[in-house]
């Protein structure tokens, strides 16, 4: 058998052929025009060709030195709402974190508040929902269904113009202090309200918006005085083990996830295991659980044989004990008490938070970059941006401009 060295092509040559046009390539990557820079901004945007009269004015606005302009037109295409956004966002409204799933309110809220520049911050206490318009042939928003979604998609509407904003307390019927943006919608409920004990609420909550599970957060400092009865102190009979792999998180996380102790999902387990046509519930003034004998859902009770001497929860309230030790790098707003009581406080303490603004315009740049930041300049850049988000008052559509003009180069 012969090797392509020994079948006559000289084995010098050809590398130097291969590292020529290497080079070849990366200068004419390097040296891109105007118009492979527009078209690029728009296929990292939108995910589809520009029409040629689209990438004309995109090149005469970067030939301008306006390369942000040429970004915002690459938005005016619909596949960046109906693509980009939808995909970007559906991750974070399921347990399994896919972006096969349909759209729902969750994922409809996030894109329409980034479409209007909502302040993005209000996504975590906000009294806001998006739904369809009407006279579309849709059915109506539903607290037991998706359909109004599901159809909304099934008949390929334009997501940048068939949303429309409302408030929560007007299309759900929940209580306006109740509302925590997408933490109250039926989608945020089904996913991860259902069962359990509601921490995953506040777990998902920071992996989709502190980009980081609750392990970095571990602080075996902060005292237990809120970690509730169901937490075992003496897992398998073993002391070590929840004071090495159970005390850190729970300090923290029952503490915050007391907020949520008026809310459940429910559904019917014996026709409707997975909770399909299930609703999410919030217990109002004067409205006790049987159970508990407060407002307090049953769950926040369950197993609480485990450590008898453990916290019970018998109200809302809420105190955030990271803002000492080594979490107060999160950089909490110091405007805020740190303390209160619903989920509409808690969340705008974790939204209010520097490590939450960081965290938007690292998986915006991730999204539109294709690659995560690894270097100075990109780190730079991130932190720009941030100051950015911040002077335009959380508007983070224009992130998605600026991440593809930085990236317009690549």
């Amino acid at each position: 058998m012969k090797t392509a060295i020994s079948s006559g092509v000289p084995f010098k040559p050809m590398i130097n052929g291969l590292i020529a046009g290497l080079i070849t390539l990366i200068s004419l990557n390097a040296s891109a025009g105007p118009r492979e820079q527009a078209k690029r901004i728009h296929d990292r945007i939108a995910g589809v060709p520009p029409t040629e009269a689209v990438l004309d004015a995109m090149e005469a606005d970067i030939v301008a030195n306006d390369p942000l302009s040429a970004a915002y037109t690459a938005m005016d295409n619909d596949a960046f709402y109906t693509v980009t956004l939808k995909n970007w966002v559906t991750p974070w409204t399921n347990e399994p974190q896919t972006v096969f799933a349909p759209l729902n309110d969750y994922t409809a809220t996030v894109i329409g508040m980034i479409r209007d520049d909502v302040d993005f911050r209000e996504i975590l206490y906000g009294d806001i929902i998006y739904t369809g318009q009407s006279g579309l042939g849709l059915p109506a928003y539903s607290n037991s269904s998706n359909d109004h979604y599901e159809q909304m998609e099934a008949q390929a509407l334009p997501l940048g113009t068939v949303l429309q904003q409302s408030t929560q307390s007007s299309v759900t019927g929940l209580e306006s202090q109740a509302t925590a943006g997408v933490l109250t919608t039926r989608q945020a409920a089904k996913a991860f309200l259902i069962d359990g004990t509601n921490r995953a609420q506040f777990r998902f909550t920071l992996m989709n918006h502190f980009c980081g599970d609750l392990e970095p957060l571990k602080d075996i400092e902060r005292a237990a005085d809120r970690i509730r009865q169901d937490v075992s102190r003496s897992p398998g009979g073993d002391s070590r083990i929840f004071m090495n792999s159970c005390y850190g998180c729970h300090a923290g996380m029952d503490p915050m996830i007391g907020s949520f102790a008026y809310y459940d999902y429910q559904y019917d387990m014996d026709n409707d295991p997975d909770g399909e046509n299930g609703q999410l519930v919030y217990n109002s003034q004067g409205e006790i659980d049987v159970e508990t004998g407060t407002r307090v859902v049953s769950k926040y009770h369950n197993n609480k044989f485990n450590f008898p001497s453990g916290y019970i929860t018998e109200d809302d309230s809420w105190i955030n004990y990271w803002r000492k030790g080594p979490n107060q790098l999160i950089g909490w707003d110091q405007s805020l008490p740190g303390s209160g009581n619903g989920a509409k406080s808690m969340g705008m303490e974790l939204s209010h938070s520097a490590k939450f603004s960081r965290c938007q315009v690292q998986k915006v740049f991730e999204n539109v970059c294709l690659r995560p930041p690894v270097d100075a300049a990109d780190r730079a850049q991130i932190d720009s941006m941030i100051a950015s988000l911040s002077a335009n008052g959380y508007a983070l559509k224009q992130t998605f401009a600026e991440s593809a003009v930085y990236c317009m180069g690549e």
